[in-house]
């Protein structure tokens, strides 16, 4: 059932949308008010998925009414109903997010086609919400040691910025969750979040998979093709393991940074980009500038905010939340019911050398739960989750 509002003062005209709109389809309940502020009240107190609103009333006009759902339900699509004298206010609303106008009389068909793409819209928005909470979820950071709680509260404060940020810790510990709530919590939140594992692109292939290339470029190359940073255009890019990227690789970035401007391998021309970067690393990158091995001028432009994530064996106390946590995950998953662990096999699990951080936490708890009993016993653990 889709659920529309038609605010208009003009009786008449309400009447005969109202009509139009109830005979089209039984889907559709029809609500009406015959003002701004009345309309307004009853968007704050019930949701709407479509609100056709005149641009002309008393008390309160169309545009007034748009500004301010924009700033409490901004999903709902408004569609402006315009006389012939408000043309160039209709245009305006459009500008302030209107989905679209309509000129009094209204005609018939393009009163409906445009009721149908607005409603469809606000469906395409509403899964949209649904997906990315589902996705939100996947990369949920879970503890609530101290060292966790500093990181969420950088998080925080970081991701509303276009601060570039360098994630540091050893491998299996999560950086990636760190990166994934960074661009959740950001304004690109709305654009893509493209990863990039420089660890497992051959050095050769590294600049075109980040750049992009143009047909010819090299002997594999039979087409011209877009990279990375393109495809990650408004949004963020990930560097994963960026301590492995070779050093002319380094050297391209740097200057995509700087200017905001890439070269497809084997181009001359430039391409303007607008990304956010954010960098993961396991390495020492001090030592490796030393070495020779990383630019140190790029490690300044990626390190603004350095956020350093912690080893499981730095967070025992977090353990129970996370057994807790993948045991749901997993049974979910597998479509089993939900095995309880033991006190005595938590407390074993969180005096465990976790050499493998979370990553092996994960898999242990998965093992416990296919080869242990109803419930998960000391005995369990130390059958099962030993090296």
């Amino acid at each position: 059932m889709s659920k529309i509002l038609i605010i208009e003062d003009e009786a008449s005209i309400r009447r005969v949308l109202v009509k139009i709109l109830s005979e089209e389809s039984d889907t559709y309940k029809v609500d009406e008010a015959e003002d701004g502020l009345q309309g307004l009240e009853k968007i704050k107190n019930e949701d709407y998925d479509l609100v056709l609103c005149d641009i002309k009333m008393p008390k309160m006009d169309g545009e007034e009414v748009l500004e301010a759902v924009k700033k409490i339900k901004p999903e709902i699509p408004m569609v402006m109903i315009s006389g012939h004298g408000d043309l160039e206010t209709a245009v305006n609303t459009m500008r302030l997010g209107a989905f679209d106008y309509i000129s009094k009389p209204p005609d018939l068909n393009r009163l409906l086609n445009t009721v149908r793409h607005a409603l469809d819209r606000k469906q395409l928005v509403a899964e949209n919400k649904i997906l990315k909470k589902k996705v939100s979820r996947n990369y949920e950071m879970i503890g609530e040691s101290d060292a966790i709680n500093q990181i969420k509260e950088m998080i925080d404060k970081v991701a509303p910025t276009e601060a570039r940020v360098l994630i540091t810790g050893p491998n299996g510990t999560g950086k990636e969750l760190v990166a994934h709530q960074l661009h959740e919590k950001s304004e690109r939140s709305g654009a893509p979040l493209i990863e990039v594992n420089c660890a497992a692109i051959p050095s050769e292939l590294i600049e075109s998979e980040l750049f992009g290339h143009v047909k010819g470029a090299f002997t594999s190359a039979v087409k011209d093709r877009a990279g990375k940073f393109e495809a990650a255009d408004k949004g963020t890019i990930f560097l994963d393991e960026v301590g492995d990227m070779s050093l002319s690789a380094q050297a391209k970035v740097l200057r995509a940074l700087q200017e905001n401007l890439i070269q497809r391998v084997g181009a001359d021309k430039d391409i303007k980009v607008n990304v956010r970067v954010v960098a993961a690393t396991n390495k020492d990158l001090k030592k490796e500038i030393a070495e020779g091995r990383f630019r140190e001028d790029l490690y300044h432009r990626l390190a603004v905010i350095l956020i350093k994530v912690p080893a499981l064996n730095d967070r025992r106390d977090d353990i129970p939340l996370l057994v807790n946590h993948f045991t749901e995950k997993i049974a979910s998953e597998q479509g089993t019911s939900v095995k309880k662990f033991s006190s005595e096999a938590i407390k074993l699990l969180q005096e465990y050398d976790w050499t493998g951080n979370i990553r092996e936490l994960r898999n242990v708890v998965e093992r416990l739960i296919i080869l242990g009993g109803t419930e998960i016993s000391e005995n369990d653990v130390k059958l099962f989750a030993s090296k």
